[in-house]
């Protein structure tokens, strides 16, 4: 296991919500808890769960989303994981598609976040992150 001080990066497994309306792709953002900058969901590994099957969690913890996650990595890059104490540590993200099926009206953060379904190239223009940037944009060419 890499502890946090060191050079190494951690790992974060993230959900690339999206879902298809007439014909055209929607990716689904949420906030960051203290920034509130519009990010995907995301979360730490967990030992009982596989990278995937993370991934839909926080996508419903995060988002009050249920569907199906693709069990393969779409994509990765590189970000900065800012934490609790001001630090900031080097992290990959990556990230599952995840085909929303339902949307809920509550979900254990609903309080701490907001949520919105957008194109990925308005999403793209909405992140700040040049890797996230990236993956959206290449989500978004899948249907072109």
């Amino acid at each position: 296991m890499r502890k946090v001080n060191d050079k190494k990066s951690l790992v974060q497994y993230a959900a690339l919500p999206y879902r298809i309306d007439d014909g055209h792709p929607m990716v689904l953002l949420v906030t960051s808890r203290e920034t509130k900058r519009w990010i995907l969901p995301k979360g730490q590994p967990e030992r009982k769960l596989a990278p995937h099957q993370v991934a839909e969690q926080e996508a419903y913890e995060e988002a009050g989303l249920i569907g199906t996650v693709f069990k393969t990595p779409f994509a990765a890059f590189d970000s900065v994981k800012r934490l609790k104490n001001g630090k900031e540590v080097p992290c990959e993200i990556r990230v599952f598609l995840l085909e929303v099926n339902h949307e809920l009206g509550a979900w254990p953060e609903q309080n701490q976040r907001d949520r919105r379904w957008m194109t990925p190239g308005e999403a793209a223009l909405t992140v700040g992150e040049p890797g996230l940037v990236r993956v959206l944009l290449d989500f978004g060419g899948r249907f072109d």
